[in-house]
């Protein structure tokens, strides 16, 4: 099958890869830039595990093509905090042990950045309703929610 060129912001990072038409951004994040921190959970847009924010917004991967990513910018787990740094909602997951398995986790933090970008700080009844679309097999939500919550409290004030 013949591939398109595709030019995009990755991450902070001008990036260019060429995927097939039918490729969704998850395939592509995985197998060909390897970017695999966002994972495949369902692969039909119901369980957020490979939620990533597409122009500010949160997608899920897995739904979007890769194609679709020309021009855009894409924010992905592996954008958010780094292993020196942690970004205050990875630290805060780790804190309040907010994840299990792991499968879902990059999804909720990604998720929660959005949440947080957007409502600097929000109740528990807004967390509860932006992380309506990750699904947790393992923890019961509080933790998550606790962790998002404390993550809010510790994070400085957007001028």
């Amino acid at each position: 099958m013949a591939r398109t060129q595709v030019q995009s912001r990755i991450n902070g990072v001008d990036t260019d890869f060429l995927c097939e038409p039918r490729q969704s951004v998850l395939e592509v994040l995985r197998d060909e830039l390897g970017l695999t921190g966002s994972k495949e959970g369902c692969n039909n847009g119901n369980c957020g595990a490979c939620s990533v924010l597409l122009n500010g917004r949160v997608v899920n991967s897995c739904c979007v093509l890769g194609v679709e990513l020309e021009g855009a910018e894409l924010t992905t787990i592996e954008g958010i905090g780094n292993p020196d740094k942690l970004h205050p909602l990875q630290q805060a997951f780790l804190e309040e042990a907010a994840l299990q398995c792991g499968i879902c986790t990059p999804g909720f933090i990604v998720s929660a950045k959005a949440l947080l970008d957007a409502e600097p700080h929000p109740d528990e009844h807004r967390v509860r309703f932006w992380l309506a679309g990750n699904l947790c097999r393992c923890t019961g939500y509080d933790k998550i929610v606790r962790a998002v919550l404390k993550a809010a409290d510790q994070m400085p004030e957007k001028v």
